[in-house]
Formats: structure tokens, sequence, C-alpha cells
């Protein structure tokens, strides 16, 4: 393995892969695989998911090998996008995943049957009656709830669009005139 670039000729390795060269997929990985783990593992930080990206990169490199176009760049670059989007991917993914401990779990069986509750009442069973829960109880239920979802459940614009079954401009709309109201509520 040599560590100039200029000797191996990964367009002509990615139209190898297309042609069903298995070989030259071994040739890219060994040529790259490290750096390419390094990449992956700079934005994951955890070497199993990074490990984990690399390989689904690997695949998917494999089956869209025939879609690189070199008009659009280098050979190099391709590979090295298919694994950063790979792991920009899993990172956004996974961000909204907290992990719950037993005794959370064990409180929302025993409360609620395994059903989790709306928003709404996670906020009204964790806060003790302060100003931010009258705050948000002067909210009318559509911004209220539109805050809630975004800040409690980590929902995205779209996703709270979409539960909520209104248009996207109209939920902005409602999370920005809902923060201003508890800014100068809590204020």
């Amino acid at each position: 393995m040599t560590s100039s670039t200029d000797d191996f000729d990964f367009e002509a390795a990615l139209g190898a892969c297309a042609a069903g060269e298995r070989s030259a997929l071994r040739r890219i990985y060994e040529r790259e695989g490290s750096r390419l783990l390094g990449v992956a593992l700079r934005i994951v930080r955890r070497r199993d998911v990074a490990e984990d990206v690399v390989h689904d990169a690997f695949v998917r490199i494999w089956e869209k090998a025939s879609s690189f176009d070199a008009s659009r760049g280098s050979a190099r670059g391709w590979i090295y996008s298919i694994v950063r989007h790979g792991a920009l991917n899993h990172v956004r993914d996974h961000a909204r995943e907290v992990p719950a401990d037993d005794t959370l779990t064990e409180h929302i069986d025993h409360e609620f049957g395994g059903q989790v509750p709306d928003p709404y009442q996670q906020v009204l069973l964790s806060s003790e009656a302060g100003l931010l829960y009258d705050c948000l109880g002067r909210l009318d239920a559509p911004k209220r709830s539109s805050i809630l979802l975004a800040y409690l459940e980590g929902c995205t614009h779209s996703e709270i669009a979409d539960r909520l079954a209104t248009p996207l401009g109209t939920i902005k709309a409602w999370i920005r005139r809902g923060l201003q109201a508890l800014k100068e509520c809590l204020a």
C-alpha cells in the first residue's frame, strides 16, 4: 500500500466495480479503508459505529458504482462523500435517541400502563406548577402543542406539521409566536 494517490486509478476501480469485479472493491478498501474509517470516526465518534458506516458505504459503493459521473467530480471524492454522508446520516438519525433508565421506564409502566403521556402531560408531571407551567397554560392549544412537540419530543417542523395535519408555514408561525409569548410571560 503506497501513500501516493497518483498511482491508483479510482475511476477505473469504480468502473471495474460497476462491471462486477469484486477484486476492484477490495483494492479500494485496501487502499482507502483506514482513511475512510478515520473520516467516519471523526463524525460519529464511536469506532463500532464508524466501522458500520464504512461497511455500509462499501456496500453502497458496490451497488452504485455505475452511477459515478466523472464530469461531476473525482472518483476518490465520490467515495469519500459516500462515507461522509453515511456518517452524517447516522448522526442525524440517532441524535434524538435518549437512553431511558430503568427507573423512568418502570415509572411510565406503573403510572401509565406502558403508554407515554402526551407532551403537555409530561410537562405537567415534571413541573411544580411554576411559572413555566402557568405560561404554557396561557398559550392556545396549537401553539403549546407545537412548542412541546419541538422541544420535548425533538420533532422537526415538518414532523409537527404532519402530526398536527397543519401547513408547515403555520407550524413555524405558531412556534415563533408561542416562544415570543413565553419569553414575555417569563420575563
